[in-house]
């Protein structure tokens, strides 16, 4: 039987790519407050401004590709099973090659109803318009899990995570919740690894490799040629 790979994976790797994170310094929160752009009351105060900022994020992702730490987590699908569990709301997971991702903040190419959250429409990268409504009557808003808005999928990561028998976290400094309480769950003498160049919240027994995704995932898959992992 294939060994589980579970992945969890944050913006980290998908800067590599040159998307532009929320936290780094530059980055964009500090263009634009939370409250603004990523609230309901936001997009209830101010739909016009929301749409264009996702509207945004959405133009630039179609001008960028996978990374190779994105189409290396791809490739592992040969020989493993993998499960990506990720925050990023690009596609470039699929775009490399997996067939298993899970979103838990939801997918930038699809657009939902404002009203019914299961509603929801693929859209690829062009803009959501204000006006533009579904088939029920009201606008479509950017399929995103703005702050405040419940994880719809964070029960089905929930029953992956502890079946995982490697856990490898790539590009997230494990600070937002419910997300970072993944880790929690995974079964005890499991392998854990952190890949990332900056400091990450405290996760016991992890084997941490202070790299970019790139050069960490590239190093970890080495690793896991020689059967040189351990709990």
């Amino acid at each position: 039987m294939k060994d589980h790979i579970v992945v969890l994976t944050g913006a980290g790797i998908s800067a590599e790519s040159g998307l532009s994170t929320f936290r780094d310094n530059g980055g964009l929160w500090e263009k634009h407050s939370v409250y603004d752009v990523a609230t309901p009351a936001a997009f209830a105060r101010n739909p016009e401004l929301v749409l264009r900022f996702y509207n945004e994020r959405r133009s630039q992702l179609k001008t960028v590709q996978p990374n190779s730490a994105h189409r290396a987590l791809a490739t592992l699908e040969q020989s493993h099973r993998v499960t990506i569990i990720t925050q990023n709301v690009d596609d470039l997971h699929e775009r490399a090659g997996s067939s298993e991702v899970i979103h838990l903040h939801g997918e930038l190419t699809k657009a939902r109803s404002s009203k019914w959250a299961d509603h929801i429409y693929d859209i690829g990268y062009r803009p959501i318009e204000l006006g533009e409504h579904c088939e029920f009557g009201t606008q479509l808003r950017p399929h995103v899990v703005w702050f405040g808005e419940e994880v719809p999928m964070i029960e089905v990561a929930a029953d992956i995570v502890p079946a995982a028998d490697l856990l490898l976290i790539v590009g997230t400094s494990l600070q937002v919740y419910p997300a970072a309480g993944l880790v929690d769950l995974v079964g005890a003498g499991v392998p854990v690894t952190v890949i990332d160049p900056g400091e990450t919240a405290g996760v016991s027994r992890a084997h941490v490799i202070r790299k970019g995704a790139c050069e960490g995932v590239a190093e970890w898959i080495g690793c896991l040629a020689r059967n040189d992992l351990t709990d």
